[in-house]
């Protein structure tokens, strides 16, 4: 089994929501200019935030069980972590029970991230490794860790050979799984939306990413984990883009509503007398 990266100790609705609340994670984009929750709105099934080019942010993943769960996490379709084209068999981060850890930036080495932040389509990450099809996304997949099965309960005493069999029925249920794909995980780094102008037009600009900012320190150490099925226990997905974009789009309610015209749109009055 391979060695994995330990996170140190340290949710979605309508619009004004502030983190996407799944069966056994939340997430959330924070603003690290603010240290606010970008608020989230859901539009055609989907859930978006509004990013500012040049702000740096963080995906904060929480953990809402009492058990250790491994979170692969994705932002424009790279893994944060290896930097590969991501699917759910790569590597994550392992969180405690409970625990809460806000994600900075690309995993650079054991001690350092490339800050995240809203940039650009052509500054992304993802377009400067040539892979700009799934800008706009973070994703989250996340993994229950495996636990032996619990002995079979042992019968009232029999014969020998009544004995013998039920040992090795219970040697079978225990015997090892196949090792699930290795997965990471990182540290914790404690590091810590914002008022816009609505436009009195939107106009739709070019689509945002995630760029590859200065390297912070972000220390971390290792561990195990094997996962409970090859396949995530829950994925969790938020869009992103600029502001201007979700109004353009519908997403986020534009804040000038244009009535319809009226044919008669004054009062009911007499005819006044002329001016003298």
């Amino acid at each position: 089994m391979k060695h994995l990266l330990r996170a140190a100790l340290a949710v979605l609705a309508i619009a004004a929501a502030q983190a996407f609340a799944g069966a056994l994670a939340d997430l959330q984009v924070v603003s690290r200019s603010t240290g606010q929750r970008l608020p989230v709105y859901a539009h055609g099934g989907k859930l978006y935030v509004a990013g500012q080019p040049g702000e740096r942010y963080s995906v904060q993943v929480v953990n809402r069980t009492s058990r250790r769960m491994l979170a692969v996490v994705s932002v424009d379709g790279i893994n944060v972590v290896s930097s590969e084209t991501a699917s759910h068999e790569q590597t994550g981060y392992v969180f405690s029970p409970w625990q809460s850890y806000e994600i900075a930036g690309w995993r650079k080495n054991a001690d350092e991230v490339a800050a995240f932040y809203f940039t650009a389509l052509p500054d992304s990450y993802a377009a400067r490794t040539d892979r700009p099809g799934n800008v706009g996304v973070i994703g989250v997949a996340v993994f229950r860790e495996w636990r032996p099965p619990r002995p079979r309960p042992q019968p009232y005493p029999r014969a020998m050979e009544d004995a013998g069999a039920a040992a090795q029925d219970g040697a079978k249920a225990e015997a090892p799984q196949s090792a699930a794909p290795s997965a990471a995980e990182s540290s914790a780094e404690n590091l810590q939306g914002h008022d816009r102008a609505r436009p009195s037009a939107p106009a739709r600009r070019e689509k945002l990413g995630t760029g590859h900012g200065e390297r912070e320190h972000s220390a971390v150490s290792f561990t195990d984990f094997r996962r409970a099925s090859p396949y995530p226990s829950e994925v969790l997905t938020l869009h992103y883009d600029r502001y201007e974009n979700l109004v353009a789009r519908g997403i986020i309610p534009s804040g000038r509503q244009l009535a319809e015209p009226r044919p008669f749109p004054g009062s009911v009055r007499f005819v006044p007398d002329p001016r003298g």
